[in-house]
């Protein structure tokens, strides 16, 4: 009897979750790495760190392999034109009059770019006064171009002081650390001053545009890569030095960066809500038949009059195929189309907390359009009504920014002027007192701009215990809250929970039955 009824038990909780299973339309099948092929890129650095993270997050939820090194924005352009990889990162498009003189860029196959990430190049530094790390630094546009030209090569430069009335600016050397790799950070940069400081730049590099190899020149020091500039301001010999780099490399490395003063007169830290107004202005080639579809135009963004903008805002680019050629098959396209949809979407989602701003809807349904181009990624693109991006929401229409409309004012005290903020900045959370003549505040609740992954300072500049990033750049991922368990989720672990009891109860009878001393009759 006992015998027949646990039968009839496993025969029905296992018919219960076919069931079950089949009214939610949830697919037990577990995800299969080799559904995916894996894909290989290189290139930038500037947006490697939300790569990476990116990278880590489909390898855990998908079973999806992305191979990625930074090896330089001209580095993966080079790679892609060789055909020895699947898709490149760059800040810059393919250069048709190369500055060192070689042939132009052209691929072999059909290409596009994608935009992937924005955010702020910013600029780490490491300064003490008094033995006290200095977190709220500002600088003027005019006095970082001189900086990093030679002009100006003492922090306690009259320009400088006049940057910041607040502190006691000591008589110590700068170390300008430029990179030795080809980079579109270098590109970037160099591009801003040609734009807004033309006759100094002009004079200092002899040509008039942008550069990605930075020339060498004074107290300079030359590293390669984000995390080789990063890692030598953050070190303790780095003290007085000074680079460009993106925003995120300063929060894991947990240094500071100066505020940058605007067009409207504030000095502003790089935050995503100060990225994001910034590039309302930037001005995007729209000419789908251009081979420089998608590529920005920033020189609204430099002199955007809002108050809220960081002044080098920019976006960063998949260069993607459009062709089958090199080691890119159709089935790779297939990782690399949905690679290229969670990255416009969930992947979103971390670009803040990893010190990046996210896209908005247009650049978003741009890049719908080029993943659509990708061979063997389907022909489709994105279902923005189900992308869950951070700037937007369904039925938004494309010039919305939801990050750009909640964007704070920056603090009284950050306007130009006798008053200096003295709150740190990216990985520095500490506060600087006052030590020039004119006075403080504060600029919580502003443009702060510390996040999950920070270092903290004590009051003299050393690391509180326990906080990542001391002394040295941290080329490891974050590590971010798991997803949220969904109702899909906990239909299935309902589902597993009543075959794992289908399992395990009928042996535990049995072995009461045994010791009992009882047995079930025999059947007739």
């Amino acid at each position: 009897m006992i015998s027949r009824r646990l039968d009839r038990f496993v025969r029905s909780t296992a018919a219960l979750v076919v069931i079950v299973i089949a009214l939610t339309g949830v697919d037990v099948q577990p995800a299969r790495a080799d559904s995916y092929i894996a894909i290989t890129g290189t290139g930038s650095t500037w947006s490697q760190n939300a790569l990476d993270q990116w990278r880590k997050n489909v390898a855990a939820n998908y079973g999806m392999t992305v191979n990625y090194s930074g090896v330089g924005s001209s580095a993966g352009r080079r790679d892609f034109i060789s055909g020895s990889v699947d898709f490149a990162v760059s800040e810059i498009p393919f250069q048709s009059a190369p500055e060192d003189g070689s042939p132009p860029e052209t691929p072999s196959i059909g290409y596009a770019y994608m935009p992937i990430v924005a955010g702020g190049t910013s600029f780490m530094y490491n300064l003490k006064i008094g033995g006290r790390r200095v977190t709220n630094l500002r600088l003027s546009g005019e006095t970082i171009t001189k900086i990093f030209t030679g002009g100006i090569t003492n922090w306690n430069d009259p320009a400088i002081k006049a940057d910041n009335p607040g502190l006691a600016m000591p008589d110590k050397a700068i170390v300008p650390v430029v990179r030795s790799d080809g980079s579109g950070s270098t590109a970037q940069f160099t591009l801003w001053m040609s734009k807004q400081f033309s006759s100094i730049w002009g004079a200092f590099c002899g040509c008039s545009g942008l550069t990605s190899q930075y020339p060498a020149f004074g107290n300079s020091k030359a590293q390669n890569g984000s995390l080789g500039v990063a890692g030598y301001v953050s070190q303790d010999y780095g003290e007085g030095a000074i680079t460009y780099v993106e925003y995120s490399y300063a929060i894991k490395s947990g240094f500071p960066v100066a505020k940058v003063l605007n067009s409207a007169g504030y000095y502003v830290e790089p935050t995503a809500p100060s990225v994001a107004v910034a590039l309302l202005q930037a001005q995007i080639n729209t000419d789908s038949g251009s081979a420089d579809y998608l590529t920005q135009i920033l020189d609204g963004v430099y002199n955007n009059s809002d108050p809220r903008t960081y002044p080098l805002s920019s976006y960063s680019y998949m260069i993607v195929p459009t062709e089958v050629g090199g080691i890119f098959t159709t089935d790779k396209g297939n990782t690399l189309g949905a690679f290229a949809r969670y990255m416009l979407c969930e992947g979103q989602q971390q670009a803040t907390a990893l010190g990046y701003s996210p896209l908005p809807l247009n650049l978003v349904l741009a890049g719908s359009d080029q993943i659509a181009r990708i061979p063997g990624a389907g022909n489709t693109g994105i279902d923005v009504n189900a992308c869950n991006n951070p700037t937007f929401k369904a039925g938004d229409s494309p010039g919305n920014n939801l990050l750009a409309q909640t964007a704070p004012q920056p603090a009284a005290c950050d306007k130009k002027g006798p008053n200096q903020c003295t709150t740190g900045t990216a990985g520095a959370v500490a506060d600087t007192p006052v030590s020039g003549t004119g006075s403080g505040g504060s600029a919580s609740g502003t443009t702060s701009g510390t996040t999950a992954g920070s270092a903290q300072y004590d009051e003299n500049g050393a690391l509180i215990g326990g906080a990542t990033g001391a002394g040295n750049a941290v080329s490891s991922p974050f590590t971010l809250p798991a997803d949220s368990i969904g109702a899909p989720q906990w239909v299935m672990l309902g589902a597993a929970a009543l075959l794992v009891l289908a399992i395990l109860l009928p042996p535990l009878f049995s072995r009461r039955l045994k010791r009992s001393g009882g047995s079930p009759p025999p059947s007739t």
